[in-house]
């Protein structure tokens, strides 16, 4: 039996834009996208999403056509926020308006919400952070300096007293009813690897770390399978194996190492190759998101920043994630993320010694995560509870 959607008492059905701007990832429109198509499908909200480049929106979602200004996918409006001078006057103000990370609104559509009586509910949607300081900040009131409005800070993260992280309410059902074995045949064209082999997710930046891992690989006693989407990694592959590119539909094998190259996984399928694997190497914020959710042992290539801003970001997931983890798992876990992200050589061996132990910590972590609630019922909540203030 599905849950119905939420509603604001006394409200018909809450309006709701979001603005992103897409950086040079898919991070900022991944999770975009993510929470416009939820708040739709699960809370009734009518969502319209601004995004200034839709080619990078069309490798997501292949229904989104890139030369269009103004169309719909998946019960959500998409404009194509590209000189946005009209915005507020030609366009109604929703009750609702979502500024993703920092993107800043349109001039005019702020002076238009101004006016707009009642005053939409305005949330400046943060980056994911599993730092502690998130808390005291997260929902934190900020008026306009100009205008009689006022913008509150919502922090996606992984403890109490954050807005918690992006779940859909039948992700688990749709894990749980996952037929791997269908997936290998379709996806890859071979049957399900045996135990004795272990499945490995690559989705990563460019990383000097790579070719040292390809060779533990390679030379290992024990079998890996390498699943590999298109993507900003692939050259590293293309190097090891002496090939002029690694694009979708190849493969190759080296000793202990058999590597298949995938096409750029889009979103709605993303999942199914988190679900297939044994363990995922992700970037990012919103395949980091997905990874949590597989119950699978993961790995995290965070977004890198300047002087090394995004090290203790890195090591505040490494805290929660790991923290109910034996000394020696736990270390292995952390000397295994730090050196994928710069600091050292990945040791596999180690990390693989803590395969169990790694598989039920990311059951129990799951769980850990889903009390704190899931990213968009926290935000619909946070509107409402607005919205009666009022």
């Amino acid at each position: 039996m599905s849950t119905p959607p939420s509603k604001v008492p006394g409200a018909q059905e809450l309006a709701c834009d979001i603005f992103c701007a897409v950086i040079d990832n898919f991070g900022d429109i991944g999770v975009c996208w993510r929470l416009a198509r939820q708040l739709r499908a699960e809370h009734g909200w009518r969502v319209r999403l601004f995004v200034d480049d839709l080619t990078v929106f069309h490798a997501l979602c292949p229904e989104v056509d890139a030369t269009l200004p103004r169309q719909e996918a998946m019960g959500v409006v998409i404009e194509h926020w590209r000189a946005p001078a009209h915005a507020g006057d030609t366009l109604s103000i929703a009750d609702v308006v979502i500024e993703a990370f920092a993107c800043e609104l349109p001039r005019v559509y702020i002076a238009a919400m101004a006016r707009r009586d009642p005053k939409p509910v305005w949330i400046n949607l943060e980056y994911l952070s599993g730092e502690d300081w998130v808390a005291d900040f997260h929902m934190r009131p900020s008026p306009h300096p100009r205008y009689p409005l006022e913008k509150s800070f919502f922090f996606p993260g992984l403890g109490a007293g954050t807005g918690g992280v992006l779940k859909e309410r039948d992700l688990d059902t749709r894990r749980e009813r996952f037929d791997a074995a269908s997936w290998w045949r379709e996806r890859v064209g071979i049957e399900r690897p045996g135990d004795e082999q272990t499945v490995v997710s690559l989705f990563a930046y460019e990383n000097p770390s790579a070719d040292a891992l390809l060779a533990q690989w390679r030379d290992g006693d024990a079998p890996v399978v390498l699943l590999v989407p298109e993507g900003r990694i692939s050259g590293a592959l293309a190097r090891f194996f002496g090939l002029p590119g690694f694009t979708a539909g190849m493969s190759a094998r080296a000793d202990a190492l058999q590597v298949y190259a995938f096409g750029f996984v889009e979103q709605p399928r993303f999942d199914e190759l988190l679900w297939a694997a044994d363990i995922n190497f992700v970037r990012g914020e919103d395949s980091f998101v997905r990874a949590q959710w597989a119950n699978k042992p993961f790995v995290w290539h965070i977004y890198p920043q300047a002087d090394n801003a995004h090290v203790p970001k890195l090591d505040a997931a490494l805290a929660h994630y790991t923290r109910a983890l034996a000394p020696a798992a736990r270390n292995a876990v952390t000397r295994f993320w730090h050196a994928w992200n710069g600091a050292g050589t990945p040791d596999w061996a180690e990390l693989r010694r803590h395969r169990p132990a790694l598989e039920a910590r990311a059951a129990r972590w799951a769980e850990e995560l889903a009390s704190i609630g899931d990213l968009a019922g926290n935000l619909a909540a946070h509107v409402a509870a607005r919205m009666t203030r009022r």
